[in-house]
């Protein structure tokens, strides 16, 4: 498990945090990962989060997706990927792309519609 102390991020810039991270391996390619933050001003957790991450070797990309709950008590779903791009031909020194997109599950479930009844 991967933890650390973070003082003096984002808007609550004089609150500590206690951030841990937790991989499980699935597959060789794949993993379980569970992370989340807790703020010692308030003494509750600011985020938590699970996702599940895929590597592909031959494009050098990662593609994870997952939920995340924050201390405004918003549940959200997330893609997120990286792509990685080789500029010396030792692999020394890379370019990376990232991109995570987050959307409310209140959004989601506004599109699901459930019916009653035979043939359900």
């Amino acid at each position: 498990m991967e933890t650390s102390l973070r003082y003096g991020y984002g808007k609550d810039s004089r609150a500590l945090r206690i951030h841990a991270k937790e991989k499980i391996r699935i597959d060789s390619n794949t993993f379980f990962q569970v992370h989340g933050e807790l703020d010692t001003q308030l003494g509750q957790p600011s985020s938590l989060s699970a996702l599940i991450r895929h590597f592909y070797p031959d494009l050098s990309a990662t593609l994870g997706v997952g939920v995340r709950y924050d201390k405004r008590d918003r549940l959200r779903y997330t893609v997120s990927a990286k792509k990685t791009f080789p500029v010396t031909v030792d692999g020394l020194l890379n370019f990376k792309i990232k991109e995570e997109v987050q959307r409310s599950c209140r959004v989601f479930m506004e599109h699901i519609q459930f019916s009653e009844g035979p043939g359900c």
